[in-house]
This record gives structure tokens, sequence and C-alpha cells, in this order.
């Protein structure tokens, strides 16, 4: 275990976490609540109704004129039309949010490098460049990030989001840009496993917010927040 204070890299809304309880660890530099030991047992909350915080995990960006065909020429696979997410070959999850504009997110383990070689090939290129390119656009800190799972995940999002998210109308891999507790977000399902889940991405200067309702939202359905391992069980 190790003091979320003692790191740069942390949930934004850290104190809330170990206020519930949570245990944390060093992933990819940064301290992630890894489990909430008086949860009991979080893989099976995981499956009825889990809210985990990812937003130490890595990831990146890509926008501007030309990004979807560079990142394709570069090993990316790329979605094919907005609003929708490809698994990449390392586990990560490249969310296609609009022609030319990719976010790229890590996988569980935060391991993938993939965002950051793609980040390094982009500035170790010409400046100007032979052919449009894009830029890579720095999401680290700009956006807060959650994963909620579970079998009454698109109900509970119902509470907070005008947005159908039930399975059934709802793909696997599709991506929603609206609002969730009257707050701009991005909803993509991504399932771990058989599990049914959805990354939560918002403005990292409201994660206390978005936590809160999330989890207030989550009450009414037994869910609660878990932690990183659970969610990564879940996927095996």
């Amino acid at each position: 275990m190790v003091d979320p204070n003692a790191f740069t890299r942390r949930a934004f809304a850290w104190r809330k976490l170990a206020a519930a309880g949570a245990t944390f660890e060093e992933i990819a530099g940064a301290a992630v609540a890894v489990s909430y030991p008086k949860a009991g047992d979080e893989v099976a909350a995981a499956r009825r109704l889990g809210v985990a915080e990812l937003s130490p995990l890595p990831r990146h960006g890509f926008k501007g004129l030309g990004t979807a065909d560079w990142l394709a020429a570069n090993g990316l696979l790329v979605p094919k039309e907005p609003n929708w997410a490809a698994r990449q070959a390392d586990g990560s999850l490249a969310l296609r949010l609009a022609a030319n504009e990719i976010f790229l997110l890590s996988d569980l383990t935060g391991a993938g490098r993939l965002g950051q070689d793609l980040t390094a090939k982009w500035q170790a290129l010409e400046t100007p460049p032979a052919s449009p390119r894009g830029f890579p656009l720095p999401r680290q800190e700009s956006h807060t990030w959650m994963l909620v799972s579970g079998e009454h995940a698109a109900t509970m999002f119902a509470k907070i989001c005008g947005v159908d998210l039930r399975p059934e109308h709802f793909a696997d891999g599709q991506i929603a840009q609206t609002s969730a507790a009257k707050m701009s977000a991005v909803i993509c399902r991504s399932d771990q496993g058989r599990t049914l889940a959805y990354h939560l991405l918002c403005d990292s200067a409201s994660a206390g917010y978005m936590w809160d309702c999330v989890l207030d939202a989550a009450q009414e359905f037994g869910g609660g927040p878990v932690g990183l391992r659970a969610m990564q069980a879940l996927a095996e």
C-alpha cells in the first residue's frame, strides 16, 4: 500500500476515495485505488453495480486535420465512424469522438505504451509536416475517468443521463457525448468480460461532484465503490 498524498499523479478526488476506505498501490507511477476492503467481495459487487476511479491511469489524445489517417498508418485501429471505440492489441481503447479526434484510454493494467509511443513518434517527425497529421492533445489531466460495471449499470445511468444505455439499445463500443448529472460527459460502453460496463469521462475540475452523483445514484441498486483489481478480475 502507498500514501496517495506522496504522489503527484492520483485521482482528482482521492480524498473521497480514501474516506470510503480505499487502499492504494503504485501503478504506472501513480497512486491508484485498487481495493475497498470494507466492501467484501468486490468482484461480486462489480458484477452487480461497481464504480471504480481510474483517473491516474495513462491516457492520451490526438486531434486535427489528418489525425485519423496518421494514426491508422502508425498502427492504431481507428473506429470507422465517430462515437465508436476500438480495442487495441495492447488492451487500450481508442475512442473516436469526431472525424479527427481520438481519445486513447490505457488498458486496466496501466502498462500499455501505445499512446506514449504514438506521441513520441509524432514529436520525432519533421516540422512542418509533409502532410497533415493533427497534433497530440494532452488528456491526462483534462478528464476524470470512472468505470461503472454490473447488471444494474444502465438502469443507474438512467437516473443521471437522458441517453438510453440499455444493452439492447446501446452497443458494446458505442459512445454517447451527452450530459450526465447536468455536466458534459463522454460515456463509452466497453464490457469487461461478460459484465456490462461503461467508461465515464467528464471535466476533471468536477471529479468530486461526479463521484458523489454516481455513488448517490448507485445506492438504490446496492452499488458502491470497487477497486481496480475487481475490474481487472471481470475481464479475465
